[in-house]
């Protein structure tokens, strides 16, 4: 028994030891290079490209089984002028030969030196990275998902693995653009499934210094499945700098991500100009868009996405954020945003600059606007709110606003909506309904102590209207077309200034004195202005129109009334304004009394040049009446019985006198 297990070891030993002198030795003995031709046919034959490989093809087989070789050279398929679409000076791989056996893979070296790849898509769009179907060959079909990643191997290590000065170049010869990838060097160090990879890969992109660092896994088994953490660094042109800490689950079942990310501060405008690009706004302000940095942390998956702890720093501006989404097909969005200051007209197109005596050229026709689709609203469920301390917009300095919106089903509230503006506060509530194919909007503002002159000269480049404002304003509207939208205003309200001047033209001397308010005698040179304790603006809105009914001007000595309407649609006046009152006028800069002829005022024309006349027929007709009709002759005059037949038709011929022709 002992003497036949002898004979037995020495007979495996001496096989063995065969074995290893034949793995030894063919190398020695066989010539690889007679091989090169056929290796070159069929590699062609397979890929549809010219194929060649340098003639110092070598083979080693023990103990490590090692392939190298250089001038490697895989050519475009036919119709591309470029030659090459893939180039290598030389190629090393080392792989211990009996670990193998075991389905253990341990490779000592793999090494790519000056690699080239040169990605081309043509002007009819065709790209040489894609393999052509043969004439007859089907398409493959997608392989099935699989519930993980299945490796024909136990294990895997890697002891040195690197590229080294490689190029990648795209070419896309119908936009004309090119983007070349220099210097790339990739080095991957302690590769295995049971330890932290070491990762690190620099390149020039259009000669401007990119690089990436760090560590990654353990990768696990099976792999694709449980946690691989990340730890890497990010530095593009020596301007942008992102970390990545954290780790993603499940790869290839069922991916998800937990990772932190930090954005050191950067300039965007450096950025883009370092890469040699121009950028691709144009800010009014040419150093917006300057400081970015940003923080937060991301916890996603195929069904949500939670960002927590957000923290972004734009130019003077701070803000911290969160944000949940959920059932992306009909999305559920969470959202909390509270943001320091923000100046949004820096960030504006610049305005056109109007030369002096220019005219600004008539809008052209807008071109006809497709239906908006609503039904991504429809789905949308909301429940958010903004924070913002200090905001300008369209020159308008907001404060403390605070907004929060809720929606689902296609119909939407803000509410509360309030802010501080000018001295004063603005508070309200709005709603939007999309269930239809025409929204309809619905608001209920209110305006406390705002000081109206300021917010007009900022907004409006106007200085028309000055003192202290109080509103109440219910509207309702539908559309999502301006015209649409000025047809179908329907509501109520009343605006109240107090303690304020109209500017512009005035009133109580176009009510005293119709030569110099209407430009019937040399003017002074000081601004007409409307001086006002108090100005009430009751008012309706009925299908774009605009209806007062009893608005009124009160001065400490001055009365006015007005009605009237003014419509939207049409942008035309039609207001009366009336004398109610007279005495001395001291707030119109007029010290001395005054009697007799108060002359109401017409206001007519369009928006943008309003008319004002006086409205002498009803001052004439009222001071015939007054003066002549009732005057205590006339009435002595028509006592006789003779003239009492004469007394109607009398009033109507002198009334008739001086009706408009």
């Amino acid at each position: 028994m002992k003497k036949g297990l002898k004979w037995g070891l020495i007979i495996v030993g001496g096989l063995v030891v065969v074995i290893i002198l034949a793995l030894l030795l063919i190398p020695m003995f066989v010539d690889v290079g007679k091989y090169k031709p056929m290796l070159e046919k069929e590699v062609a034959k397979a890929t549809g490209r010219p194929f060649s490989v340098g003639d110092d093809l070598s083979l080693s087989l023990f103990p490590w089984a090692g392939i190298s070789f250089s001038d490697l050279r895989l050519g475009n398929p036919p119709g591309f002028s470029e030659k090459d679409f893939l180039t290598l000076k030389s190629f090393e791989v080392r792989v211990k030969l009996i670990p193998l056996l075991f389905k253990n893979i341990q490779v000592q070296r793999f090494v790519l030196i000056q690699p080239k790849v040169e990605l081309v898509k043509n002007k009819d769009g065709r790209a040489n990275w894609t393999q052509p179907a043969k004439p007859g060959e089907k398409e493959k079909e997608p392989p099935a998902e699989t519930s993980g990643l299945e490796l024909p191997f136990k294990t895997l290590t890697i002891g040195d693995f690197a590229v080294k000065d490689g190029t990648v170049i795209y070419t896309d010869h119908a936009s004309g653009t090119s983007k070349r990838v220099s210097d790339l060097n990739l080095t991957l160090r302690d590769v295995s499934f049971e330890r932290p990879m070491q990762l690190a890969l620099s390149a020039r992109l259009d000669q401007k210094p990119i690089s990436l660092d760090g560590r990654v896994g353990p990768l696990g088994k099976p792999l694709g499945e449980g946690a691989i953490p990340l730890d890497l660094s990010l530095k593009a042109v020596d301007e942008l700098n992102l970390e990545i800490r954290g780790r993603v689950m499940n790869p290839t079942k069922n991916p998800a991500v937990d990772v932190a990310l930090n954005v050191a501060e950067f300039s965007p405008r450096k950025l883009v100009s370092a890469l040699g690009q121009a950028f691709p706004v144009t800010t009014a302000d040419p150093k917006a868009l300057s400081r970015v940095g940003l923080v937060a942390s991301i916890k996603a998956d195929a069904a949500s996405v939670a960002i927590s702890g957000g923290k972004l720093d734009l130019d003077d501006s701070k803000m911290t954020f969160s944000l949940k989404a959920s059932e992306f097909s009909k999305p559920d969005v969470a959202f909390d945003i509270k943001l320091d200051q923000i100046n949004l007209d820096r960030y504006l197109p610049p305005e056109a600059e109007k030369k002096p005596g220019e005219e600004k050229p008539a809008p052209e026709p807008a071109p006809a606007k497709k239906p908006m689709d609503y039904e991504p609203l429809r789905r949308l469920v909301v429940d958010g709110q903004l924070k913002v301390g200090k905001l300008v917009a369209h020159h308008a300095k907001l404060e403390e606003i605070i907004l929060k919106v809720t929606g689902k089903n296609g119909v939407f509230n803000l509410d509360p909506l309030s802010m501080a503006l000018y001295q004063g506060t603005f508070a309200g509530k709005a709603n939007l309904n999309v269930q239809g194919k025409t929204p309809k909007t619905g608001v209920n503002l209110g305006v406390s102590n705002v000081q109206v002159g300021p917010l007009l000269r900022d907004v409006m480049k106007k200085d028309f209207l000055e003192g202290v404002t109080n509103a109440r304003i219910n509207l309702t509207m539908v559309g999502d077309q301006p015209e649409q939208i000025k047809k179908t205003l329907n509501g109520e309200g009343e605006l109240k200034f107090n303690d304020g001047a109209i500017k512009g033209f005035d009133l109580a001397s176009m009510a005293r004195n119709v030569k110099s308010a209407f430009g019937l005698e040399a003017g002074t040179a000081e601004k007409p202005r409307t001086d006002f304790a108090e100005l009430i603006v009751p008012f309706t809105m009925t299908g774009g129109v605009f209806k007062t009914p009893l608005a009124s001007v009160k001065s400490p000595l001055f009365r006015l009334e007005a009605a009237g309407k003014a419509d939207l649609v049409q942008e035309v006046l039609d207001f009366r304004v009336e004398p109610k009152v007279v005495a001395t006028i001291k707030g119109q800069g007029d010290e001395k009394e005054h009697s007799g002829i108060m002359v109401p005022v017409l206001i007519t024309g369009n928006f943008a040049s309003p008319k004002f006349r006086p409205d002498l027929k009803s001052v004439v007709t009222e001071q015939l009446d007054k003066k002549i009709l009732e005057s205590d002759k006339a009435k002595k005059l028509l006592e006789d019985e003779k003239m009492k037949p004469l007394e109607g038709p009398a009033k109507e011929l002198l009334k008739g006198l001086f009706k408009n022709k």
